[in-house]
């Protein structure tokens, strides 16, 4: 799914807080795919700052192919099926865990790839970008209940997941009444892509099984690295 970052160390004498983790702080990279394969370690140095623009870049590119295959498959290939499905609320969960209002990028782009691969007029994409949006609110619930207690709950994973795929529907739904469709309109948001709630869930589900790919990035980086503190402490 991408390639994530497997431990750091922080220069000019930051360890364990948080707070020094700025973007001009360089980190020292191992890494290595998420699927559990051995380490590879590049010996490279980057900014947190940078890491973070390559990460929310990958996760952009994964987006971008995944919502270009499936819109095709919809429109062109398919096109008597009544349902779709989307990868966007699933993508924008991860990063709105892993980066926080930066999946506002992700949101945005989601409606640009559906709207051009579907032939979508200005209104259209107005509807789907800004309408897109609406899914920030979904960190709400990291005020409600904190990023650490919906990672280890399965029941929270799906939930943050449906609400944030729910909450971009109605973003769509409410951009859609401001510039006078009518209720119907609105309403065929939800259903038509009720497909899609259920896919979000099951793909963030996934993801939270994976290490370090549904959580937060700087708690990530400073668990790994205690971890391997400890592991050569243990020697």
């Amino acid at each position: 799914m991408c390639i994530n970052l497997l431990t750091f160390t922080m220069y000019e004498n930051h360890y364990g807080d948080e707070n020094s983790l700025t973007s001009e702080k360089m980190v020292s990279l191992c890494w290595m795919p998420v699927f559990g394969f051995e380490r590879h370690t590049l010996n490279r140095h980057l900014t947190l700052k940078q890491y973070r623009n390559l990460d929310l870049t990958l996760f952009a590119v994964m987006l971008i192919i995944s919502e270009s295959l499936i819109v095709n498959a919809a429109t062109r290939w398919f096109p008597d099926q009544l349902y779709t499905v989307s990868v966007s609320a699933a993508i924008v969960s991860i990063v709105l865990m892993r980066w926080g209002p930066w999946a506002a990028v992700h949101a945005v782009l989601g409606g640009l790839v559906y709207c051009f691969w579907a032939g979508g007029t200005p209104k259209q994409y107005l509807i789907y970008m800004v309408g897109n949006l609406f899914s920030l609110l979904a960190l709400f619930m990291f005020r409600l209940f904190g990023k650490e207690r919906i990672r280890e709950n399965v029941l929270l994973i799906l939930l943050f997941a449906l609400c944030t795929q729910l909450f971009m529907q109605m973003g769509r739904a409410c951009v859609s009444f401001v510039m006078g469709a009518p209720f119907s309109t609105g309403f065929n948001f939800i259903t038509t892509d009720a497909l899609s709630g259920l896919f979000t869930m099951v793909i963030v589900w996934i993801a939270s099984r994976l290490d370090g790919v549904f959580e937060d990035q700087i708690s990530y980086l400073l668990r790994v690295q205690k971890e391997n503190e400890e592991e050569k402490g243990g020697f």
